[in-house]
């Protein structure tokens, strides 16, 4: 009896077809509609016909905590909160268990988890919607720690970007940004990534992470920001002459363009791979360059937008980045 049952077991086992599919990552903008994949893959020689599918879709707010987004179980369907006006099942076939997400917001971005159920099949897909853009630090021409909260929010502004959210920062803290320069976020925290520990930033006890200074007072604190711009709507070029701020700025307009913003330079270096070791001038100021591949006499250790300062604008040592949108 006991040897049966162990052989009922196994075979229960067999048929119990658990597929986990590695966790997948999507990029969208604001306002992009996203298709995030999940199947059941039914395994040959089991069918469980007519049970339907249970499928629960949820998003992964932390560790512990998670939000409800779509259950169905056969013809009953329910959407909870905010993603009952933008989310659907794909359901092109009986085994699609793929969300759509319209029109995809700020609070929509994260790790999604989908669970699809049927008898003793189960398929289990995390997938990351992760915003297409960049993180930069900014500081304006007056220095470092000159921003309070509302100075922060309109320097961004200025270089075609928004203030950086806390998720945008842990992204981009993940993807290796590492600034000992404290900055302020859309929460009205004050954070900088770390992903080398030393002594000047917080300290080496203190490990990699973000250093989070809190919630400061939005009109007396003064600090850095931390800009977010998503996807470059256009094309960066560089003009290769030696001119004045001014002489740069006309440059560009010559050619159809103005000169470029901090925001179209990190876009294009991150987004789309711009490589230039030439310095040159951006609109407001300031002179930098793009390296995608780092190299000798030009960034040697690492890729990056480097900056070179906020040099006298009558100083001819600069050519000028341009930025032309698309029409």
């Amino acid at each position: 009896m006991i040897r049966l049952l162990c052989l009922a077991l196994f075979f229960l086992a067999l048929a119990n077809n658990v597929y986990t599919a590695e966790h997948l990552q999507i990029f969208a903008s604001p306002g992009d509609n996203v298709t995030l994949p999940c199947r059941l893959d039914r395994k040959p020689g089991f069918s469980f016909g007519g049970m339907g599918n249970r499928i629960k879709w949820t998003k992964l707010e932390d560790a512990f905590n998670e939000v409800d987004v779509v259950v169905s179980m056969g013809f009953h369907k329910v959407k909870y909160g905010r993603y009952e006006n933008h989310a659907h099942l794909q359901e092109a076939d009986e085994n699609d268990a793929t969300l759509v997400i319209n029109s995809i917001q700020l609070d929509d971005f994260g790790t999604y988890k989908c669970e699809v159920i049927n008898g003793m099949d189960e398929t289990i897909v995390q997938v990351e919607v992760r915003m297409l853009g960049v993180v930069f630090p900014y500081s304006p021409r007056l220095g470092r720690y000159n921003l309070n909260f509302h100075d922060a929010e309109a320097a961004c502004l200025d270089q075609d970007a928004v203030v950086a959210n806390f998720e945008q920062l842990y992204q981009a803290w993940k993807g290796g940004l590492d600034w000992c320069n404290a900055g302020w976020l859309s929460d009205g925290t004050v954070q900088y990534p770390i992903t080398k520990p030393r002594e000047p930033c917080g300290g080496r006890r203190n490990g990699a992470g973000l250093r989070n200074y809190g919630r400061r007072d939005k009109s007396s604190s003064r600090f850095d920001v931390f800009c977010f711009t998503s996807e470059l709507k256009g094309q960066v070029f560089f003009i290769d002459q030696k001119m004045t701020f001014t002489e740069a700025e006309q440059a560009c307009q010559n050619g159809g363009a103005e000169l470029a913003k901090t925001g179209h330079m990190y876009a294009a270096w991150k987004l789309q791979g711009y490589d230039r070791c030439d310095a040159g001038w951006l609109s407001d100021g300031s002179v930098r360059y793009p390296i995608s591949r780092p190299r000798m006499k030009c960034s040697p250790t690492e890729a990056a937008v480097r900056f070179v300062g906020f040099p006298d604008k009558k100083n001819k040592l600069y050519g000028a980045y341009c930025y032309r949108a698309q029409q």
